[in-house]
């Protein structure tokens, strides 16, 4: 990988990592299901008319765009709204690469390796310490709703892969399309109108900056470049450089908001980078596909075995030679006929 490649990895994780600690200050502006929902806007719009047509089939569009759109993203922003600390949610969601195994392998018939086996119970172990961490300082219940969005993102990616989009940038505009509506609408009937419309005639410059840095920077830029580099290289070169994303997560919320980072939770850090690295690094078992069996011949009827014996075939004529041929017999001379004297009338 070139040094310019290799730049713009560590940016993207390291855009992704800072994003959970942008979530954190954008709620303090937006209710967190109406905060989802102007996330998506701003990335589907302007940019669903640059990007040029859609090149996978809608039902794809769709089906990733509620799973990954509103379910994914309305639990992840509920769960920080509800208290779970941005470092945190940065590092747990990670264990989304465990659900796409699960999933991938029911759904798809994918075969997990013994090492992706060992990876799925390391990283299960990271978890259950920084629940411990969690719940020694905040709310399980938050903690739970970041789970299940890492969940909602691992059947995003069996679907995203079933789907296989030559261009992930187009790709996600679209799913942003999707996610807008039912999340204005989840909004209004959980959150309330009044709220709604209180955050919107408060906007300021710093709200309006969390909307653009998720919606542009985050989905826009980072998927664009990501996109651009697995184009250019092989996915097992790229994939490494997401496990970034919780190292400048948990720093940046450390950094920006004072959150504490505990030995139990540098613990549980390491337990499941290292269980998503051996998930994720580790080529999948494909199920071998069965030999393809010889074509039987028609059944025909037996041929009888006087039919198997093949006739002599007569002798050729041959002309006989010179030596061979009978001379012919002579011909009889005629015999000589007596010519009697006329009698004279008396």
């Amino acid at each position: 990988m070139r040094p310019s490649h290799l730049a713009l990895a560590v940016l993207v994780a390291a855009v992704w990592g800072v994003n959970f600690t942008v979530i954190e200050i954008g709620l303090d502006h937006f209710p967190p299901l109406l905060f989802s929902a102007l996330r998506f806007l701003a990335a589907a719009l302007p940019a669903v008319f640059l990007v040029g047509r859609p090149k996978v089939a809608w039902k794809w569009i769709v089906a990733v765009g509620l799973v990954l759109g509103v379910a994914k993203f309305g639990l992840l922003f509920v769960g920080m709204d509800a208290g779970m600390p941005a470092g945190l949610s940065s590092l747990v969601l990670q264990i989304q690469a465990v659900f796409t195994a699960v999933i991938a392998a029911l759904a798809l018939g994918e075969r997990p390796t013994r090492v992706r086996l060992l990876g799925m119970l390391v990283a299960l172990a990271g978890i259950a310490v920084a629940a411990v961490d969690e719940g020694a300082s905040g709310p399980l219940g938050a903690f739970a709703l970041v789970v299940a969005a890492a969940a909602c993102w691992g059947a995003s990616n069996v679907l995203t892969r079933k789907a296989a989009p030559a261009d992930s940038l187009n790709f996600m505009v679209w799913v942003s399309t999707v996610p807008v509506l039912p999340l204005l609408a989840l909004s209004l009937l959980v959150e309330g109108p009044s709220r709604d419309l209180a955050a919107l005639r408060s906007l300021d410059w710093q709200g309006a900056g969390t909307v653009v840095y998720v919606a542009w920077i985050t989905t826009v830029f980072g998927f664009g470049a990501w996109g651009f580099l697995l184009r250019h290289h092989p996915a097992s070169t790229v994939a490494p450089f997401s496990l970034l994303v919780p190292v400048f997560g948990m720093s940046s919320a450390a950094l920006f908001l004072g959150e504490p980072v505990t030995p139990l939770r540098w613990c549980a850090a390491a337990l499941l980078v290292g269980g998503v690295a051996l998930t994720t690094l580790t080529p999948r078992r494909v199920p071998p596909t069965p030999p393809a069996q010889p074509r039987t011949p028609a059944p025909t009827a037996p041929i009888p075995p006087a039919a198997l014996t093949r006739p002599t075939p007569p002798a050729p004529l041959t002309p006989p030679t010179p030596s061979t041929v009978p001379d012919p017999a002579p011909r009889p001379a005629p015999a000589a006929t007596t010519r009697r004297p006329a009698h004279r009338a008396r």
